[in-house]
């Protein structure tokens, strides 16, 4: 793309975030509480709803970070696009209503305060808050890097010369703290719906392109990455059957484990719109995940016919080939889309990790939440947001894979405590601490040390087992708990 493509992708890049900006300013006159910061007035319609749950699960990690694994590992992420959509019905049917119904009658504004009224254990709100905590510095990292990655390389494509990947962070930063922190998860909902209907049709007119920009279409792609790696292009892609396996069960499992999807369901306005909300999440979903797939493929055959240059990073993968092979406008189009998803997952992420801090740990610690909890909300989202952006620069990873860690400590951590916890009766506070301590050592032990997993097996995985694995153990064992009369009667439900 020559410099006047180029600009025109940044320009449009420039009117979108202009237009988040007067999101968050018509945002702010509408948070008047912590409620409507975290929760957004439990006020969310079907449509909202359905997008800003498929939104948060596609977001950067599958704009930018899918099309890099592909292009990277051949079709062994398709596990994660199969597994992802069949997670949110899980979500949707064993969470859906009661933990709405839960949210409103303990008057809940966070997923650690329904879990305290689920296992009438402060010290289990306290663990579900750290591990969302951990979780979120992994997630938003990606979120924040897979910005500034294509923010590097749009402007790259300009007059303007090479930004350093800082410089593009720090960018990515300021707009996204203002966003945040004027508007709350209010901004992040109602720019869903837009930016949702962008991705759909974004993804659609770019999987059309995919299809006329190499010879023979996706017939003459295939046959290109065959005759280079056969694996690459088989179902199981580099990275072998047991390691696609274990994305599979992460992915399909662990969706009911992310507590920035969980809150979501949180906010309708009303429980029996869940039934409605539910195929809008998973059609959008699937539509979007077309450019996941087509632009690695396309992206990878492209390199290894020579048509394109060898990428200097497999994240570059998508903004490249959108850049290089799509009509500027289109191009315009999805970088839009993009900053979109980007910026309003982020935001839910910032919502769980703030409310963890200033309003989950202080109830389990001292019994209360902070005063003025609307101001430490905004101070803590940026602080948040500071150190997110300093994992993002120096710890060296691709935004999937900072993604699928993410995914991986949510899963392990929450998965038995809410998905299996609020569905049976017989789950005790001490199986649920035990599960998430459990999760943590094994997920981060094994992110920490750089143990190698063999078979390529995703440590998340193997994190996720062991605390199903604890928190059956221990809850059989132990003598079955009395739960509130509220709790019960909406488990029963």
């Amino acid at each position: 793309m020559d410099n006047g493509g180029g600009f025109t992708v940044l320009i449009s890049v420039v009117v979108y975030m202009g237009i988040c900006i007067f999101v968050g300013l018509w945002a702010l006159r509408k948070t008047k509480s912590s409620t409507d910061f975290f929760m957004a007035g439990r006020n969310l319609g079907v449509i909202v709803t359905g997008f800003a749950v498929f939104s948060s699960i596609m977001s950067g990690f599958g704009f930018v970070g899918g099309p890099g694994l592909v292009y990277h590992m051949g079709m062994s992420s398709m596990w994660m696009v199969i597994g992802a959509p069949m997670g949110t019905c899980i979500s949707f049917y064993l969470l859906g209503k009661r933990i709405r119904l839960l949210a409103e009658l303990k008057n809940s504004v966070s997923l650690p305060d329904v879990i305290a009224s689920r296992y009438n254990s402060q010290a289990s709100r306290f663990l579900a808050s750290v591990s969302i905590l951990l979780g979120v510095m992994g997630y938003l990292g990606t979120q924040i890097l897979a910005m500034a990655t294509v923010l590097q390389d749009i402007v790259g494509n300009t007059s303007i010369g090479q930004l350093n990947i800082e410089t593009c962070v720090a960018i990515s930063f300021a707009v996204l703290v203002f966003y945040c922190v004027t508007g709350g998860i209010i901004a992040s909902v109602y720019t869903d719906v837009v930016q949702g209907f962008i991705m759909v049709i974004a993804a659609l007119l770019v999987f059309l392109a995919v299809t006329t920009t190499y010879p023979d279409g996706f017939m003459g792609i295939t046959q290109t990455i065959r005759t280079d790696d056969p694996e690459a292009i088989s179902p199981w892609g580099t990275v072998g059957i047991l390691g696609c396996l274990s994305w599979y069960f992460l992915f399909t499992v662990g969706s009911s484990g992310q507590p920035h999807v969980i809150t979501k369901l949180m906010m309708s306005k009303r429980i029996q719109d869940i039934r409605h909300t539910l195929p809008i999440s998973v059609i959008g979903y699937s539509l979007t995940a077309l450019l996941w797939l087509s632009i690695g493929l396309a992206m990878r055959a492209l390199v290894i016919s020579g048509r394109h240059s060898e990428l200097s990073t497999v994240d570059a993968a998508a903004p490249q080939f959108l850049q290089a092979y799509t009509h500027p406008l289109l191009a315009g189009l999805v970088f839009a889309a993009l900053f979109a998803a980007i910026m309003s997952t982020a935001d839910g992420f910032l919502n769980i990790g703030s409310a963890a801090i200033i309003h989950d740990i202080p109830q389990s610690l001292r019994g209360k939440s902070l005063k003025n909890e609307l101001f430490w909300a905004r101070t803590t989202t940026v602080i948040i947001a500071l150190i997110a952006s300093l994992f993002a620069i120096y710890s060296g990873d691709l935004v999937a894979i900072m993604g699928v860690f993410g995914w991986g400590t949510f899963a392990a951590a929450l998965v038995p405590v809410v998905t299996i916890g609020f569905n049976w009766k017989r789950a005790t506070a001490f199986a649920a601490n035990a599960a998430i301590i459990s999760s943590l050592v094994v997920n981060i032990g094994i992110k920490l040390f750089e143990i190698e997993v063999p078979y390529r097996v995703d440590a998340g995985a193997i994190a996720l087992l062991v605390s199903l694995t604890i928190f059956f153990g221990i809850s059989l064992l132990s003598k079955p708990p009395k739960l509130d009369n509220e709790v019960e009667a909406v488990m029963d439900l």
